[in-house]
C-alpha cells in the first residue's frame, strides 16, 4: 500500500500553516513551522507567483495532507461528492470527516490522524460493538466508536487520553471518557468542520 514516509513538518512548512499532523509537537515552540515559516528547499524563502492554478493545487494538497490522504483516494472521495445531491465542495468535507481514523482523531483517543490510523488498523477500535481495522470506514449516525476492551491499558491510549484536553471534541459527536466511548450525533455540516480548507478552489481545480 502507497504511503508517504517523508517528514510531517515540512509538509505543514509546504502549505504556511500547522497541520497538526505531529500531535503534541505541534503545540510547542520547537515547531518548525514557528521556527521557520518558509516552505522548504533551496527556493523555500523566495516568493512564488500566486497564480489561480497554484491557489486551487495548493489548497487541494493542503486538504490531502490534512487527511493523509493520496491523490487517487482523494479524487476518488472528490468523484463521490460530486455525485451526490447538494453542493460538492462541502459534501467533500463531509465524507472526509466521517472517516473512522479521523472520527478517532476528533474523539481524541489518538493525537493525530495518523496515530489515529494505526490505532485503526491494529484492532483497538469498536463499531457498534464490532471491530473495525479500516480507516477509511465510514461512520453513521448513531454509531458507537469505541476503544476496544483488551486494548484500554496501551500506553499508546493513556498518552493520547492526556493529550485529549488540547483537541475540541465537534458538536457532531458526543464524548464520554470514562467510559471511552463516542457517538456519532450526526453528519457534519459545513459550520462545525473547523479545517482551514476552502473547498471551492478544489472544485473549481476538478473542474477544469
Amino acid at each position: 500500500m502507497a504511503r508517504y514516509t517523508g517528514a510531517d513538518c515540512r509538509r505543514c512548512r509546504r502549505e504556511g500553516i500547522k497541520l497538526f499532523l505531529k500531535g503534541d509537537k505541534c503545540y510547542m515552540d520547537k515547531c518548525p513551522v514557528e521556527k521557520r515559516p518558509y516552505p522548504p528547499g533551496q527556493a523555500g524563502k523566495k516568493r512564488p507567483r500566486d497564480s489561480e492554478y497554484r491557489v486551487q493545487l495548493r489548497e487541494k494538497q493542503k486538504t490531502k495532507r490534512i487527511y493523509g490522504l493520496l491523490e487517487k483516494q482523494f479524487r476518488g472521495y472528490y468523484q463521490l461528492a460530486s455525485r451526490q445531491p447538494g453542493i460538492t465542495g462541502e459534501n467533500l468535507l463531509r465524507l472526509l470527516e466521517s472517516r473512522l481514523d479521523n472520527v478517532v482523531y476528533r474523539l481524541g483517543f489518538a493525537k493525530s490522524r495518523d496515530e489515529a490510523r494505526q490505532v485503526v488498523r491494529h484492532n483497538h477500535i469498536t463499531v457498534n460493538g464490532g471491530r473495525v481495522n479500516i480507516p477509511s470506514y465510514r461512520v453513521r449516525p448513531g454509531d458507537l466508536v469505541a476503544i476496544g476492551p483488551k486494548s484500554r491499558d496501551l500506553l499508546v491510549i493513556k498518552t493520547s487520553l492526556i493529550s485529549s484536553e488540547k483537541i475540541e471534541v465537534p458538536g457532531w459527536l458526543e464524548v464520554d471518557i470514562e467510559k471511552l466511548h463516542g457517538k456519532v450525533l450526526s453528519l457534519p455540516e459545513r459550520e462545525m468542520i473547523d479545517a482551514p480548507v476552502r473547498e471551492q478552489l478544489i472544485v473549481e481545480l476538478y473542474s477544469k
